[in-house]
């Protein structure tokens, strides 16, 4: 039996959390359950409150702002407390296709992977800008050698993991959770995939 918590890191997004909510597989197959889990990261919009109208399992909330880093190790933290085999992390703002997330965690169901990174294909995506796109392939390139893997959007927020990689993750920085992740599972001798996936 495989259970999946998919995370939410959120700051004041009760206007955008129902849709993104919405969105969300609610059947995998390989998977015997799904939950969703909110880390609101001291918002004063009610995002707990509409989290909880939306029916969401597990609700986390800080009682101030502490950032991104830190509301992504309370998930992660919160998810394994909650008994979550595979961890899902993504964002609030509907940025990434919820039906996406079938293709995140295959790879670790097939046993593939510990680490799965949805990659946006930076390179060629319309919705960034030039010159954010040319520092999304510096900043890979830079975090593809200390972590010694190939991972064209290390920074990606649109991940999953298994529980034995969360539970051996340790994020330590107060800002970039997402390339830290990568090179500590890169010294730790985690596999680590990528698959294409959607943005808005």
């Amino acid at each position: 039996m495989t259970n999946l918590i998919i995370q939410i890191p959120c700051l004041n997004e009760a206007e955008a959390l129902p849709e993104t909510l919405a969105a969300l597989p609610r059947r995998i197959e390989g998977i015997a359950e799904i939950e969703f889990l909110i880390i609101d990261d001291g918002s004063n919009d009610g995002t707990s409150e509409v989290a909880r109208l939306w029916g969401v399992h597990h609700i986390v909330r800080h009682r101030r702002n502490r950032g991104l880093a830190a509301a992504f190790r309370s998930g992660i933290e919160a998810s394994l407390e909650a008994g979550a085999d595979i961890i899902v992390n993504t964002d609030a703002d509907g940025q990434y296709e919820g039906a996406d997330i079938a293709l995140l965690v295959a790879p670790i169901l097939a046993g593939e992977a510990d680490i799965v990174i949805g990659d946006r294909g930076v390179a060629d995506n319309t919705h960034f800008s030039p010159v954010k796109r040319r520092l999304q392939r510096l900043g890979s390139a830079v975090v593809q050698r200390l972590a010694n893997a190939d991972v064209p959007d290390a920074v990606s927020g649109f991940r999953a993991l298994s529980r034995d990689a969360a539970r051996h993750i340790n994020i330590t920085t107060e800002f970039s959770y997402t390339t830290d992740m990568l090179i500590q599972a890169g010294r730790k001798r985690m596999a680590i995939a990528t698959v294409p996936i959607r943005t808005h």
